[in-house]
């Protein structure tokens, strides 16, 4: 059973891998570029570690050992001896394909090489490697300690094997798991989301509806848990049109071309909650 857990990219999706599966059992080597950037990505795991411990759903002995566990590096050199390497960093792929270039000199044979893009084809990602064949996406949801869904992507070379391992390890943290068949651009929940607010915010920039009765139409028409233009607003308008960006580009689908208003959103630094506004005021 894999142990030893790497880490790449202490932002908020990174340093939520390390906290589940620290918190699991995993030795995990958490690694970002610069010690500041590491710095905040290891106090926000102990402070989402002491919530856990004031809400009585996790012992204050754990959650140290827990954190005991994890030791942060700017060395990338430090993977060496993992299991499973996961990448979380920035949805670019030129940055990707970079790290997993080093990756596949500097990781063990054996290891498992995965991805936390949430649109970019895992094939893609994986070519610059000359061991395709165990590069897997494991697509994790924010905020990772809280959201159950890991979405596990097979790219065009991705091994059984590999791909029977990332589902064991996220099983273990605590995830259920979803399997990406073919490796379509945004695999099944960005091009869902994505599909859904474009057309939400169509919707809203024609003036057909205002944002709120078109998120209360998905939250009691379909029993959504949040509606499209909130669910933008929480992920960052910025960030979805960067996803639905990228889809419309591999499958020049115009269901996935977003409208003017969410460019200008952006452009006018609109990007929802983050920054107070988006289709809601904070």
């Amino acid at each position: 059973m894999a142990k030893k857990l790497a880490v790449i990219g202490a932002g908020l999706m990174g340093s939520g891998i390390a906290q589940v599966s620290a918190q699991a059992g995993y030795d995990v080597v958490l690694r970002d570029v610069t010690d500041a950037a590491l710095a905040r990505g290891k106090s926000g795991i102990e402070a989402s570690y002491a919530k856990f411990v004031a809400k009585g759903k996790l012992s204050a002995e754990d959650a140290g050992a827990a954190l005991a566990r994890i030791t942060t590096t700017t060395d990338l050199e430090a993977v060496a001896d993992a299991d499973i390497v996961v990448e979380a960093v920035f949805e670019k792929i030129e940055v990707k394909q970079e790290i997993f270039r080093a990756l596949d000199k500097i990781a063990r044979r054996d290891a498992i090489l995965a991805s936390n893009t949430s649109a970019i084809p895992i094939t893609k990602i994986a070519a610059v490697t000359e061991h395709p064949e165990r590069v897997v996406g494991t697509h994790f949801f924010s905020p990772v300690p809280l959201m159950q869904l890991c979405e596990l992507v097979r790219g065009y070379k991705t091994s059984d094997e590999t791909l029977a391992a990332a589902k064991a390890f996220a099983e273990e943290i605590g995830k259920t798991c979803i399997v990406v068949n073919r490796d379509v651009a945004g695999f099944v929940t960005t091009r869902l989301i994505s599909a859904l607010v474009v057309e939400a915010a169509k919707l809203y920039e024609s003036g057909v509806a205002s944002a709120e009765d078109i998120d209360i139409a998905c939250k009691l028409g379909f029993g959504h848990a949040m509606g499209p233009l909130a669910t933008a607003d929480m992920t960052g308008v910025d960030i979805l049109l960067h996803a639905t960006g990228n889809i419309y580009a591999e499958s020049q689908d115009e269901k996935f071309a977003a409208p003017e208003i969410m460019r200008r959103m952006v452009d006018a630094g609109d990007l929802g909650r983050k920054s107070g506004q988006g289709f809601y005021t904070y």
